[in-house]
């Protein structure tokens, strides 16, 4: 039986048929990162926050890496069947969207890959997949957006572009959002979410 037991911080939504929004914290961040931002992307959504399971050097993640950018295989597939278990007990009537940053994004996108009927909608900011993941038909059809920085030394932007592309190849509708700089969430790419969110 798999673990869901994440600790999480919740908001309720506006109403019963609200948007539930799963906000995925980054290395060393925890489930209060962005729920203040979570309801300025999404008016009136239902928020979820898990808090990642996994310490590195006091720094929470919600995977194992053996060194930047290098993961722990074999932990990461705990990670993504734990954490497909609870975005299916935690979904809501409505539309349930992915928002993750950096190590969050990883791990909605390794959910992607594997139970991709999880999510209505996903965005990933800064994600980085050092793989190539098995063909996915289940994608087919659902609305990804990937924003990333040109210059970003943690997510290098052809493995930004690559992931785009296999996504695309497995019939997701991408659409990739750059900013000119690095690993750092800017103002112009969270206005990009917040739009690409109120049409999705």
């Amino acid at each position: 039986m798999i673990d869901e037991s994440y600790v999480f911080a919740e908001t309720k939504g506006a109403d019963a048929q609200a948007p539930t929004l799963f906000l995925m914290h980054g290395t060393g961040g925890d489930e209060n990162q962005f729920l203040g931002l979570g309801g300025q992307l999404l008016a009136g959504a239902r928020l979820v926050a898990p808090r990642g399971d996994v310490s590195e050097g006091g720094a929470l993640r919600y995977f194992k890496r053996t060194g930047e950018g290098r993961y722990d295989m074999a932990d990461l597939a705990r990670a993504t069947a734990k954490m497909s278990t609870f975005l299916s007990a935690q979904a809501g009537t409505g539309p349930n969207i992915g928002f993750g940053y950096s190590n969050g994004a990883n791990i909605l996108a390794a959910v992607l890959f594997e139970a991709p009927d999880r999510l209505d909608t996903t965005v990933l900011l800064h994600p980085l997949i050092p793989f190539t993941p098995a063909p996915q038909p289940g994608l087919a059809g659902k609305k990804i957006l990937i924003t990333a920085g040109k210059r970003d030394p943690m997510c290098p932007a052809p493995q930004t572009q690559a992931l785009a592309d296999w996504l695309s190849g497995q019939g997701a509708e991408v659409t990739l959002f750059w900013h000119e700089g690095g690993h750092e969430i800017r103002q112009e790419e969270l206005l990009a979410v917040r739009d690409y969110l109120a049409k999705s």
